[in-house]
This record gives structure tokens, sequence and C-alpha cells, in this order.
């Protein structure tokens, strides 16, 4: 019996399968209870109001989701990585890989990364 093979694409398919589902799930529960659902930048004008695109709203509980992105550091050989975002847009299990950060998306890539095979430092 030979080495177990991973189908790298497949993982990415069903990956971004759940995320949709989950999305999906996200959106209907929010629809459901009534939330107004509005995208956009927005700041705080008033206690319990906000401006997005000129626009105001006011509730007796606002939420700002606001959507962190990861940085790259500005430093020689940066252009050579990716993201936790880009991490299923590899076209291939990489052999090795260094992971930096220490949040828990940095730890769960490296340890999915471990225990798919590739050498993790």
């Amino acid at each position: 019996m030979g080495k177990p093979r991973l189908d790298w694409g497949a993982l990415a398919a069903k990956r971004d399968a759940y995320v949709a589902r989950l999305n999906g799930i996200y959106t209907r529960n929010l629809d459901n209870a009534g939330v107004t659902h509005v995208e956009g930048l927005a700041r705080f004008v008033a206690p319990r109001e906000v401006e997005v695109a000129g626009a105001r709203y006011s509730a007796d509980h606002v939420l700002i989701a606001v959507g962190g992105r990861p940085a790259t550091p500005p430093i020689p050989g940066a252009e050579h990585c990716i993201s936790s975002d880009g991490f299923f847009d590899l076209k291939a299990q990489p052999e090795k890989a260094l992971v930096v950060g220490a949040g828990y998306i940095a730890v769960e890539l490296a340890g999915i990364l471990q225990a798919l095979g590739s050498s993790v430092s």
C-alpha cells in the first residue's frame, strides 16, 4: 500500500462550499431576525446612530463588523508570501512552509499543513 495522497483541489472546493453554506445560514438567520444589513464605511455620528455613504441609520443596537484583513510586512522577500486568504488559492500542497503569526488562524494553518505532510517552520 502506498502513501496516502491528498487531492488539494477537492479539499479547496469542499472548503469553499462549506464557507458558502455557512454564509448563507448566517444571512438567512439575520434576515429572519429583521436585521438591516448595510455594507460600506461606517462611523458613529451620535449615540446609536451611524452614517454609511451619507445615509444615517439608528437603532437600539448597532453592530459594526470591521472585517479585518491580514497585512504583509514590508520586508525583503514579502513578494513570495501569501496571507491566510490565499491559502486555498495554492494550486498544490507546498512541500515546505514557513508560517508567521501567533493568531489562531496561523496556528491552525500550520497544524493543517503539518498533518498533511508539509514541512512546517
